[in-house]
């Protein structure tokens, strides 16, 4: 039986009000806004049973452990606003444990994302996508992965990306896919540029070796 998408599977400990630190949203939600337009991100009736999917964080300042992320289920809306995102106030995968604040609740991957900027201070933005090219084509491409067995959003996961860290698969790229979460590839980089270049980088490549196929 297929995993339902956009499940929460951590505790989540969520205090229902604004935001209160000030954070501009110009940037993360302009790129956010390109990815959904990419079909990378959003809800469709013919894709995972037409629940949301897809997700983009930036943390707070570029010196805090603490983030802002996209909400749960808002990935048929084009062009969030404010209220659409919510702040980590604190992670620990280790305990499945989430705190969070914000209009709405943080999205269902944020363990992962938490990993990711956990393992090094550098890293200021994180994207989650469903992009099956780049997904089928992890062993041509050579990307980094977490293996079928792990699912999203679960401390297993959460462990996988840190061991991606501590080895030596993400020092010539700054993406990864999750073959147990079908279609999910996680970018990220110093700064949100840089995590959606790195996307559509491999986007264009696994496009190249599709197109490459259809015509051998």
């Amino acid at each position: 039986m297929k995993e339902q998408e956009g499940v929460i599977k951590y505790q989540l400990h969520h205090t229902q009000q604004p935001i209160g630190h000030p954070f501009s949203f110009t940037e993360i939600n302009a790129w956010r806004t390109i990815v959904f337009r990419l079909g990378l991100i959003g809800q469709s009736p013919e894709k995972y049973a037409n629940i949301g999917f897809g997700n983009i964080s930036q943390r707070l300042t570029p010196d805090s452990a603490q983030f802002i992320i996209s909400g749960t289920q808002t990935g048929h809306i084009e062009q969030l606003s404010p209220e659409h995102y919510c702040l980590i106030v604190k992670a620990d995968p280790s305990k499945n444990l989430i705190q969070s604040c914000g209009l709405c609740q943080p999205s269902s991957e944020s363990l992962t994302h938490a990993s990711v900027y956990a393992h090094d201070s550098k890293i200021q933005a994180v994207i989650h996508t469903h992009c099956p090219e780049i997904w089928n084509h992890t062993a041509v491409l050579k990307l980094p992965h977490t293996t079928a067995n792990i699912s999203y959003g679960t401390v297993e996961m959460a462990t996988a990306v840190e061991q991606l860290f501590q080895s030596d698969e993400l020092t010539q790229t700054s993406l990864f896919t999750m073959l147990g979460h079908e279609d999910g590839v996680v970018s990220f980089g110093r700064n949100m540029q840089e995590a959606a270049w790195e996307l559509i980088k491999y986007l264009s490549l696994a496009i190249g070796i599709e197109q490459q196929c259809n015509t051998e």
